[in-house]
């Protein structure tokens, strides 16, 4: 069968325009809300580790602040293997009816949890055991909905139907946040830490309610069934996958190129501007979220569009130009976004020279994902300070020194390692002398300034929709059908996880170790040109191949 043929065969058989919109809607619908679901934890971060681990003894506390964080993202690839294995055993549909249940009564149950002052160590535990369920729910739905939208439209119109799926993300966040702030704006801050922070865990019954209702009308997968009924379903998904060098092959294809460069173009221009602007940039927090969300709206309809043309040219072009795009636009980009979110900033800069004279062996890379690091040298002391405060500096090594000193233009502050290091004292100098440079202004951005900013910021999202709508599909049609779910959802999670996942870590610690603000974003670059030698050279077009 030609590649003609590859397309028109299903193109005969597929379901009328209406049947495939009702069926990405579904689909699309129940993501949306696991989305809603994973992400609002994080947008309560806040308020959950004060009503659940400040009674903790400091270092048990920390454990669990640490656990409850990061655990969601950890287990992501092990739901993915869990579910993947059911989803190519049991079905598609059925699957993720498990995998929306499981996050939907995991995400009600927070609401009801008592707190820690209620009921002791019981309450952070349940919470960490309702997060474990939240991440491994989502390893599993994320794969299935998309293999599901895969298997049902017509070849030609798999990368636009996909791409619904893959803006699920975007406004499961938006809705976490509107949640919040509609519960906020009805009743008193002191209402809402007392009691009313629930109300957005709680709401997550009535949108299980409706993810089942609507899951409950939708048909299986007509690729499975045919395969059920050929008796060609695979008796060990997750056996097959890893045991075929050829399927291995393919994964490490797909998590290192396509996935890394997607998940890394993604966090770039969704999550880590705002990072960039509140924390970076000192820009107040309301106006840098009014930005980024409008900045993220806007990004729909070219993530429908990057879908829509990897039908038209193939999924290689289209996500190749989009990391190409990224690679290309970061630096200049967020060069920019410094300039008009706080001048102030970049004059002190450009004025002030800052300067850190140390022996560089007592100097840390400060890559700490899990928080579980302390750094009290005197070098890492005035690294963080300095980098908390914005200031790019240069390090000069003295190697044998005992002492650090920082010159922060004309004033140098001095911290003697070897007669006793008061980090307080240093510290409470080190910010007085950055005060008085000029650092530490708030970033105000008037309103032509937050238009051009939303300007640039779409032009890393323009990156992100070329980068990440078609990997899904992509992924999807690399894998024989009989272990697509397994073999598509684990590459895919592990590199959203653990790539993706650690870009701002790592933006940070290399931050620190250049000495400049902007020294980070070659995280973001490195695994964009890794995403376009390995997507460039090894991945395959399959989206005319059979099934």
């Amino acid at each position: 069968m030609d590649a003609s043929e590859a397309i028109a065969a299903p193109l005969a058989s597929a379901k009328p325009v209406g049947a495939q919109i009702r069926t990405v809607t579904a689909a699309a619908l129940g993501t949306v809300f696991e989305w809603y679901e994973f992400t609002l934890y994080a947008a309560m971060a806040g308020v959950l580790a004060g009503k659940f681990f400040s009674g903790l003894d400091p270092s048990i506390g920390f454990l669990f602040a640490l656990l409850t964080f990061g655990i969601g993202f950890i287990v992501r690839p092990v739901g993915a293997l869990v579910f993947g294995r059911l989803g190519d055993r049991i079905g598609r549909k059925r699957t993720f009816m498990i995998t929306i249940m499981i996050m939907g009564l995991a995400t009600f149950a927070v609401g009801l949890l008592p707190s820690y002052e209620t009921a002791g160590i019981v309450a952070p535990v349940l919470l960490v055991t309702l997060r474990i369920l939240q991440g491994l729910a989502l390893g599993g739905e994320y794969g299935g909905a998309v293999i599901y939208v895969t298997e049902h439209v017509a070849r030609n119109r798999r990368g636009l139907n996909t791409s619904f799926i893959q803006m699920t993300g975007t406004l499961g966040f938006l809705m976490a946040l509107l949640s919040i702030q509609l519960v906020q704006a009805v009743v008193t801050q002191a209402v809402f830490d007392a009691w009313a922070w629930r109300i957005p865990f709680l709401v997550s019954i009535v949108l299980l309610a409706v993810s089942i209702k609507v899951r409950l009308q939708m048909h299986e997968s007509p690729v499975f069934k045919k395969m059920a009924e050929e008796k060609r379903l695979s008796t060990s998904p997750v056996r097959e996958t890893f045991g075929s060098w050829e399927n291995v092959k393919l994964m490490a294809i797909a998590l290192i190129g396509i996935g890394g460069g997607m998940s890394v173009v993604y966090y770039n221009a969704v999550l880590y501007p705002l990072f960039f602007l509140s924390r970076t940039l000192s820009v107040p927090m309301p106006v840098a979220n009014l930005m980024t969300t409008v900045a993220a709206l806007c990004s729909i309809p070219m993530i429908w569009f990057a879908g829509w043309l990897s039908d038209r040219v193939g999924r290689k072009p289209v996500m190749l130009a989009g990391f190409l795009l990224g690679a290309v636009a970061t630096f200049p980009v967020f060069h920019q976004i410094a300039e008009l979110a706080n001048p102030a900033l970049a004059e002190t800069q450009a004025r002030t020279a800052v300067t850190i004279r140390t022996d560089g062996a007592g100097c840390s890379f400060m890559f700490n994902p899990l928080g579980n690091r302390s750094f009290t040298a005197p070098c890492d002391v005035a690294r963080q300070v300095l980098s908390g405060s914005s200031v790019n500096y240069e390090r000069t090594d003295r190697p044998g020194s005992a002492a650090t000193e920082v010159q922060v233009g004309d004033r140098v502050i001095t911290a003697n390692g070897s007669a006793g290091f008061d980090q307080a004292q240093f510290t409470r100098d080190l910010k007085d002398a950055l005060k008085q440079a000029g650092f530490g202004v708030l970033g105000n951005p008037d309103g032509a300034a937050q238009v051009k900013i939303v300007g640039l910021l779409l032009v890393l999202l323009l990156a992100m929709a070329l980068g990440y709508s078609p990997v899904g599909v992509a992924m999807a049609e690399m894998f024989p059908a009989r272990i697509r779910y397994t073999a598509m959802s684990f590459p895919y999670h592990f590199s959203s996880g653990w790539i993706g996942g650690l870009l701002p870590t790592f933006a940070f610690a290399i931050a620190v170790a250049q000495g400049n603000i902007f020294a980070g974003l070659w995280y973001t670059v490195g695994w964009l040109i890794v995403g376009i030698v390995i997507t460039g050279l090894f991945y395959r077009e399959r989206r005319t191949d059979p099934d």
